[in-house]
């Protein structure tokens, strides 16, 4: 009797790691580097999860193409400086190891679906101790961005899954368009950057507000067994 793979595919920035002050940082040294106007914070956190130049052009409309280029290779550098200072710091959520260990012994496959370069995701994998926990690593590199499905599909090809199995956990509302799009179960985490409406408004199946609770409800998103409506449990509940 073969048994499907099931597999639970995360976003990094705001889902499993709290990343926003060095994003900012870096932002902001690279709008800095080219003569313009600090961005807005609250700016900044809306395009976390987006490609870098996505991100950048998104922030900055009125630039050229090739200058858009430019704030992206800068807002690298600041960000590769910001890596090697002794006081980085991008903790993990609350729960977050936990969750991936429960989820490793209850069966599920793992992966990440990221916005990052895969240089910032091999250091932030190494810096937390998450080395060979995932089967497949999707990033910005070599997939088009998110909202387009390509890097979950190919995660989902990767793992030997299928989209009915798959679920993707992600904070915004891109990771929930990227999922409806591909077909697989739609998670949005209350911990992140994007508010649990506009979660729910793209499609998000479930809401959860603690990592504690993100276990128990994956296998309600499989096959048959998914909803088409979202519901949100909270820690507090």
């Amino acid at each position: 009797m073969t048994v499907s793979l099931r597999l639970a595919v995360f976003d990094v920035d705001g889902t499993l790691i709290d990343s926003q002050h060095n994003i900012i940082a870096a932002m902001t040294e690279a709008w800095r580097a080219h003569g313009y106007a600090d961005p807005r914070p609250e700016a900044v956190r809306r395009i976390i999860g987006l490609s870098l130049v996505e991100a950048v052009a998104t922030l900055m409309p009125e630039a050229s193409p090739e200058e858009h280029l430019k704030v992206a290779h800068a807002y690298k550098d600041a960000f590769f400086t910001l890596r090697q200072a002794p006081d980085h710091h991008e903790p993990l959520f609350p729960g977050a190891r936990e969750a991936l260990a429960r989820l490793e012994d209850e069966g599920w496959l793992l992966a990440v679906a990221t916005g990052k370069t895969r240089r910032g995701l091999d250091a932030m994998i190494e810096r937390h101790g998450l080395e060979g926990i995932f089967v497949s690593l999707q990033t910005a590199d070599g997939n088009p961005g998110k909202p387009h499905p390509g890097m979950l599909l190919r995660a989902v090809e990767e793992a030997g899954a299928e989209t009915a199995n798959s679920v993707m956990i992600g904070d915004t509302t891109f990771d929930m368009q990227m999922a409806r799009s591909a077909g697989t179960g739609a998670v949005g985490v209350a911990w992140g950057y994007h508010a649990a409406s506009e979660l729910r408004a793209a499609g998000a199946h479930v809401l959860v507000e603690d990592y504690g609770h993100l276990p128990g409800l994956l296998p309600g998103l499989i096959g048959s067994e998914r909803e088409g409506e979202e519901e949100c449990v909270s820690a507090r509940s």
